[in-house]
């Protein structure tokens, strides 16, 4: 570290100085995930109504502590806040209209931050937590790689905050930044990195979902498991069955990947991409996890476009993506990001794997659903709705769905019908609404006579 060190020294500043240097009507860019950073945000805070004003602040996937940003500006003179992809601060923000969702393909994420095409995405400010600088003068994106270094790099100004409790995540791609490449340092509070929450313990719906979607995945499975409680579930279930040899190329590493290791499950021998790697673009998970990735040589922290771009998920085969969607119709268009008009998350990077997924050798996409839900009156509804909830989000069009699964079975609706589909999907409603939703279908005229349902 010596041949920087006096580098380093002269681009040290403090929370406040840096914070000092948003100017009004700037685009502010803090780290993605568990890189937002904390003591910058708090200074940056703390001149809300002081004369600055329209400063866009852009995160992705928002976690704890709350942005001070969105808490001390509720009445948004200085700062409005936009995020990639939707968290629960992010929705609650929402709900007051203190956050805006950006959608995108997740993949993109790459490609609008290093194009001049898109020279209009880029930040004027980036911002981002890092570990701490190596001896060639490098600072680790950590869990958060995504798409930080293009925006940083293409940012009027560069600041990493450094945080000593941030892993090491090795990559890799795009998984550094050299501190020739940014103009100021913070050295930060080292406040604990945000770790997940324990998932709550799986329903039978979900049992049964990972039970069908089991059976589809072969020795040798490149695998991709989405957020949430059912792809952990089967990447735990994954653990402790036969499977071998199995690959991993998910924009999420998650806990059960750690214990797919531990178990000897992955080897990542038979990716013909990134072999005998694991490779991945973001971490939330638990300390656990966090400590599994730190320096581990096996895993390969990545530029989204790397992980998650269609043509690099289709390169290994038997590529199976597994993700959860909130509604689909009976047309089998599928929404996974809204509740009628209120964003819950975004598109992510569902729509890049269930493509890449197809165009895979022996590859497969799940989209996987329980097929009821109950609203906060504890009245029950279908998941398979005759059209999309009004306001929805097509996350993914019904050319490019194939598996859908719910506790009821599964289906692979690739080359259906309309007729076909409909009939597919009622088979996976809850039966109190299957005769209903045939009802529908015929009023919508994707019904035939020569439809046939063995109840």
């Amino acid at each position: 570290m010596s041949a920087y060190w006096d580098e380093y020294k002269s681009k040290l500043i403090s929370a406040k100085t840096a914070a000092q240097l948003v100017k009004s009507g700037d685009t502010v860019e803090y780290g993605m995930f568990a890189t937002k950073p904390i003591d910058f945000d708090t200074a940056l805070g703390q001149r809300a109504g002081d004369g600055l004003e329209n400063v866009s602040i852009r995160g992705t996937g928002t976690v704890l502590p709350v942005p001070e940003v969105i808490k001390n500006d509720p009445e948004q003179k200085s700062f409005q806040y936009f995020s990639w992809y939707f968290t629960a601060i992010d929705r609650k923000a929402g709900d007051y209209g203190l956050a805006c969702h950006c959608p995108f393909n997740y993949h993109e994420a790459t490609l609008l931050a290093y194009s001049p095409d898109f020279s209009h995405a880029w930040a004027d400010v980036w911002v981002a937590q890092v570990s701490p600088m190596d001896p060639s003068g490098c600072f680790n994106f950590g869990l958060g790689n995504s798409h930080n270094r293009g925006i940083a790099l293409n940012s009027r100004i560069a600041i990493a905050e450094v945080n000593r409790n941030m892993p090491r995540c090795l990559g890799g791609s795009d998984e550094f930044i050299h501190i020739s490449e940014i103009d100021y340092i913070i050295e930060g509070s080292d406040q604990p990195v945000f770790a997940v929450p324990p998932a709550p313990e799986a329903n039978d719906a979900e049992r049964q979902i990972a039970d069908y979607i089991m059976e589809e995945i072969p020795v040798g499975a490149c695998l991709q498991l989405g957020i949430g409680a059912l792809p952990n579930l089967i990447g735990n279930l994954i653990a402790e069955s036969d499977l071998k040899e199995l690959g991993i190329q998910s924009e999420m590493f998650c806990d059960a990947m750690v214990r797919m290791y531990e178990r000897g499950k992955v080897t990542n021998s038979r990716k013909a991409k990134d072999r005998h790697k694991s490779a991945y673009s973001f971490c939330l998970g638990s300390q656990e996890t966090y400590d599994f990735l730190h320096e581990n040589p096996r895993c390969a922290s990545m530029a989204v476009y790397d992980v998650n771009s269609p043509s690099a998920i289709a390169a290994n085969d038997n590529a199976v993506s597994i993700n959860n969607i909130l509604e689909i119709d009976l047309f089998s268009q599928i929404c996974s990001e809204t509740h009628g008009l209120r964003q819950i998350s975004g598109t992510g990077g569902q729509l890049d794997f269930v493509e890449g997924a197809f165009h895979s050798r022996g590859g497969k996409s799940f989209l996987a659903f329980s097929s009821t839900f109950q609203d906060k009156d504890g009245n029950r509804h279908s998941r398979i709705k005759p059209l999309l909830t009004p306001g929805a989000i097509v996350t993914v069009p019904r050319t490019v769905v194939q598996y859908v699964v719910s506790e009821y079975g599964k289906a692979n609706l690739k080359s259906l019908s309309i007729w076909g589909r409909a009939e597919a999907l009622i088979k996976l409603a809850h039966p109190d609404f299957r005769d209903e939703l045939i009802r529908n279908a015929r009023e919508l005229k994707i019904w035939s006579r020569t439809n046939r349902i063995p109840f």
